[in-house]
């Protein structure tokens, strides 16, 4: 794997784009970007469905810490339920990033593809209450390390940091504000992508520079995306959301019936 990475080096301008439009969205809906630099990463550049997952989850995780204290400036700032859906993204990603060294890549293309038509489809029935309050149990704190151990999985597996699946379902089974959600969802991001980028560099499925120009454009970003997340309406934001992840997902349709046509 270490061969094909080193053959095919992506210039750090496409890199840098990729990253700067991952970062502002990663701010607008807290899922760490990978929503979108995956599908960049596959447009913009000559790596394929396994190289571009790993490469998003390495730039990831410094958009998740400057997107959870631009949150926090904003004063959303939910750490505490974080912690417990982080302890399980941790041990998950590092499942999900062994996942993807032993999948064939056309499953995973369409295991991801089926993966973001879902999380579109939830969010368009969402409707997110501003005013609710966290309160934890022992309950919902088993169900928040559930949550991180599934978010851990698709962060590991897909590259995406695994936002998706928190910010639906704090919001959609536990009636939480959209702005706590993100702040959980970018909070407890960090810790598991750390952990599956770190798997990815031992099993050389994604390079550091390669992840350190996509996170430099990242981190520009999103900053300006969370700003923007403030002034959006929280039915607003979680309808743009659902109908950015179903484009995506018809896009990235289109491109794998056009490849399988190729001889």
């Amino acid at each position: 794997m270490s061969k094909d990475i080193g053959s095919s080096r992506t210039g750090w301008a496409r890199l840098g784009a990729v990253g700067l439009v991952g970062g502002f969205f990663a701010g607008i809906f807290g899922v760490g970007g990978g929503l979108l630099m995956v599908p960049l990463l596959l447009w913009w550049t000559s790596m394929d469905q396994r190289r571009a997952s790993a490469t998003s989850l390495l730039a990831i995780t410094p958009a998740a810490i400057i997107g959870a204290i631009s949150y926090g400036v904003g004063g959303v700032f939910a750490w505490l339920p974080a912690i417990f859906v982080a302890a399980g993204s941790i041990t998950g990603a590092q499942l999900g990033a062994w996942i993807l060294k032993e999948i064939p890549l056309e499953p995973l293309r369409w295991g991801f593809i089926a993966f973001v038509l879902l999380s579109g489809a939830m969010l368009f029935v969402t409707v997110p209450n501003r005013d609710a309050l966290f309160e934890l149990s022992a309950t919902i704190a088993a169900l928040l390390i559930g949550l991180g151990l599934l978010m851990g999985i698709a962060s590991g597996l897909f590259g995406i940091g695994g936002g998706v699946i928190v910010i639906p379902a704090l919001m959609l089974f536990l009636g939480q504000s959209d702005l706590v959600a993100k702040s959980v969802s970018l909070l407890a991001m960090a810790p598991g992508s750390i952990s599956g980028s770190v798997s990815h560099l031992r099993y050389k499925t994604a390079s550091l520079r390669d992840g350190a120009w996509a996170s430099l454009g990242a981190i520009t970003t999103t900053p300006l995306g969370a700003l923007v997340a403030f002034g959006l309406s929280a039915q607003a934001a979680a309808i743009l959301f659902g109908a950015l992840t179903l484009f995506v997902a018809v896009s990235l349709i289109y491109r794998a019936l056009k490849d399988r046509k190729k001889p």
